[in-house]
């Protein structure tokens, strides 16, 4: 069974070279375009991994992070993508329930390697491909 991620970006062109990647990875993705709908399908999808970004329309990346860990089940990976950058952020972030923090623009490869890493780290099967 693939993997599942759900990319929530209220950003559509990050939003579809998130997909594109990922897709081409091996990874089954939804994609959500605020925080509300981001919580929102994280709890009736249960996604193996979501990807936020922070600021969105209707409920920020933090406090959907929070909603997603506090009530999911199973409790997926939580990967902020944002470009919020200050080390402030990237406390709160994971602080707030986030697995990794990764600051846009980012290399879509390493993206796929954190969430290998994260994937490995949950005892959850990684894709082997970088691209």
């Amino acid at each position: 069974m693939a993997i599942k991620i759900l990319a929530v970006d209220d950003e559509p062109d990050v939003l579809r070279l998130v997909e594109i990647k990922l897709k081409k990875a091996g990874f089954e993705v939804l994609t959500a375009r605020d925080g509300e709908e981001g919580a929102r399908k994280a709890l009736a999808e249960k996604p193996d991994v979501v990807l936020l970004d922070v600021m969105m329309p209707k409920m920020d990346g933090y406090s959907a992070a929070r909603k997603i860990k506090a009530e999911a089940n199973p409790v997926p990976i939580v990967i902020m993508l944002t470009a919020k950058g200050q080390e402030t952020d990237v406390v709160e972030g994971l602080t707030g329930g986030a697995d990794d923090y990764i600051i846009k623009p980012f290399a879509p490869r390493e993206l796929i390697a954190r969430i290998n890493v994260a994937l490995i780290k949950a005892g959850k099967q990684a894709h082997i491909a970088a691209e």
